[in-house]
């Protein structure tokens, strides 16, 4: 028991953030007669909640370094825009239409991060700045009209599915096949990392809180692919997340680079002297950002299937309150992507449940202050105490 006191003591961060997903979850299972377990519900959930992700993921790798960015749900709309006028009025293929628009979020990275990182203007004031210069460009691009339909090819970014190679009629085979797999690497990896540990004498938790925590995370895994197995499989949006989750958890646990964007937000004036140019770290966060932004904005304006100078609105609160409700620090060098899903998650569940047991949108927008509010003051809490 005191094993386990321990261990959430000193994750509280993670565990906390994962426990109030679950009680959430739980919360509106009994308050929806469980309408938000349905697989079309599920499915839904992650189709509405992917671009939100997909910023949360460039949202949480600015804010780890001392930054912010109010201009993601501007640039969304701009880039629809882009790909509107590509695609619908020019008949631009759709692969370069994708491309172009892409390249253009990573210029908007340029330009914002060259006035954050070596002009020395506030990241507040830069991206504040971008919020109204990219949807005021919208407007002049749109010309105040929304521009449809996307061609079918263009939509299936936001709602196309991976094809069942086994042909599964009542099931999608490939989803519970697809599950299976990663239970088994998830297990040896979890092992894999228990024996190094071992050989190099760190200290481990029991093996039978190993144990418990994977039966869990499999089960909880299982559970999920099953219920996108009675639908339709699983969605492209998805594939698209989990390869990001997977890609930049990798670059912020294990590389270099991930290293010096926690030292910049840590204590840049530490970082510098260590040698780590800090500068040129900030700058290619923006550029970073400016990218997975485009690609949300792409995301978005297929789940749209059109591009209206309205689109994004807000998004960009919706992805800062995901990173810190799940577990940044407003002074910096503290964060996760993986707490970034767990927060947008959270509010995912949140507008999807109080959707469906009908609370008007006024309430909506106020229980997700309190709940942005509530987790601010609980990090607050914690460094005061720590």
């Amino acid at each position: 028991m005191q094993t386990l006191i321990h261990l959430f003591r000193n994750n509280i961060r993670e565990y906390g953030m994962v426990i109030a997903l679950v009680f959430i979850t739980a919360l509106f299972w009994f308050l929806t007669d469980g309408v938000n377990f349905k697989p079309l519900n599920i499915t839904n959930l992650i189709l509405q909640n992917g671009f939100i992700l997909v910023l949360a993921i460039g949202m949480v790798l600015v804010i780890i370094t001392g930054n912010i960015d109010l201009s993601v749900g501007s640039i969304v709309a701009f880039i629809g825009a882009i790909a509107g006028v590509l695609i619908i009025n020019n008949n631009v293929p759709v692969w370069l239409a994708v491309a172009i628009a892409l390249l253009a979020g990573a210029l908007i990275g340029v330009w914002q991060g060259f006035w954050v990182a070596y002009v020395g203007i506030p990241s507040f004031i830069v991206t504040l700045a971008g919020m109204l210069i990219f949807r005021g460009l919208t407007l002049y691009l749109l010309d105040g009209q929304s521009l449809a339909p996307f061609p079918e090819s263009f939509q299936k970014i936001s709602s196309g599915f991976i094809p069942d190679v086994f042909g599964g009629a009542s099931i999608h085979i490939f989803t519970l096949v697809l599950s299976a797999v990663l239970s088994i690497v998830l297990i040896y990896l979890d092992f894999r990392k228990r024996k190094i540990q071992l050989q190099y004498n760190f200290e481990v938790i029991p093996i039978w809180i190993t144990i418990a925590k994977l039966a869990l995370l499999i089960l909880a895994i299982n559970w999920f692919m099953y219920q996108l197995a009675l639908n339709k499989g699983i969605p492209t949006v998805l594939v698209i997340v989990i390869v990001l989750i997977i890609v930049y958890t990798f670059i912020m646990k294990n590389t270099i680079m991930g290293r010096h964007i926690y030292a910049t937000g840590g204590n840049k004036k530490a970082a510098d002297l260590s040698g780590i140019k800090t500068k040129r770290v900030v700058f290619w966060v923006f550029v970073n950002n400016g990218l997975l932004a485009a690609l949300a904005g792409l995301m978005f304006a297929a789940r749209l299937n059109s591009a209206t100078p309205a689109a994004g609105n807000m998004l960009e609160l919706d992805a800062i309150a995901a990173v810190f409700i799940g577990g940044a620090s407003m002074a910096g060098g503290v964060g996760t992507v993986i707490g970034a899903i767990v927060g947008g998650l959270v509010m995912g569940v949140m507008n999807n449940g109080m959707s469906l047991i009908g609370v008007g949108i006024d309430w909506q927008q106020a229980i997700k202050g309190m709940v942005l509010l509530i987790a601010v003051g609980f990090d607050v809490y914690n460094k005061n105490k720590g």
